[in-house]
């Protein structure tokens, strides 16, 4: 069934993409900085699915490591027919006044591992033919909840640009903007979870689901559950005043939204 890279595979959608494709018979490359981890989950992908797991350790911080990830998109034997974007994280701080290494750390794994990965991952899978990349954005980009949102508009805006430059050419790329998920993603930044309804919050199962579906029929920007459909379009509507008011109402930036 071919082979999937994901990065940020430890844990949260990462983990959940790695089980959801190794559960469907595509081998899986797994990158996340957290070796134990990932020894760990390939071991149980190997006895449960039978499939290839291979471990990558990589900090996608690290303009070294990101080129090891590179390298392996680039490899012609076992090739990556679909590259996962997964890793990312809050500060779950404000920006002024913030710790300007970790702005820099989000911004070299959100933004900058996202564009040197799918360009290796483009250029290999152009030349065989076929291919997807899955980039996670998420609904913060049509907010304005300081440098994460940021992050996240860079990702689906170049995404949605990536994809029409590969029209033709047999691979696609897609843009996934979930909301808030149930993962490890709000704990590790501090977000009280009780300042959001139930209603609000979705599965990371139905998410990666959604998406790999949405992935296979080459659509450019996934947004799995209809309550968060209708979240983009009121969005796209509204003026972008409009949207930073609510912003700053609805409190620190960073903190809402994965």
């Amino acid at each position: 069934m071919g082979t999937a890279l994901v990065t940020g595979a430890s844990a949260g959608l990462g983990l959940e993409f790695a089980w959801q494709l190794a559960t469907a018979r595509h081998d899986v490359v797994l990158v996340a900085r957290d070796v134990e981890r990932l020894e760990r989950l390939a071991g149980q992908l190997r006895a449960a699915a039978g499939v290839r797991a291979e471990v990558l350790p990589a900090d996608l911080a690290d303009r070294d490591q990101v080129e090891r990830v590179a390298e392996r998109l680039r490899q012609a034997e076992n090739p990556v027919g679909l590259l996962v974007n997964n890793a990312g994280f809050s500060t779950g701080d404000t920006f002024v006044g913030s710790d300007l290494t970790a702005q820099e750390r989000g911004l070299d794994v959100m933004v900058r591992a996202v564009l040197v990965l799918s360009h290796a991952a483009a250029g290999s899978m152009i030349e065989r033919g076929r291919g997807a990349i899955l980039n996670v954005s998420s609904i913060a980009a049509l907010t304005a909840f300081g440098p994460y949102s940021a992050h996240k508009a860079w990702v689906k805006v170049f995404t949605e640009g990536l994809a029409t430059e590969l029209r033709g050419t047999g691979v696609t790329a897609t843009a996934l903007c979930p909301g808030l998920v149930h993962t490890e993603f709000h704990e590790r930044a501090g977000v009280d979870r009780s300042r959001f309804p139930d209603v609000a919050w979705l599965n990371a199962d139905a998410v990666v689901a959604a998406a790999l579906a949405d992935v296979r029929r080459g659509v450019v920007v996934s947004t799995p559950s209809l309550r968060y459909g209708v979240v983009s379009e009121v969005a796209r509507l509204l003026p972008r005043s409009a949207i930073r008011k609510l912003s700053e109402m609805r409190g620190a930036p960073d903190e809402t939204i994965a």
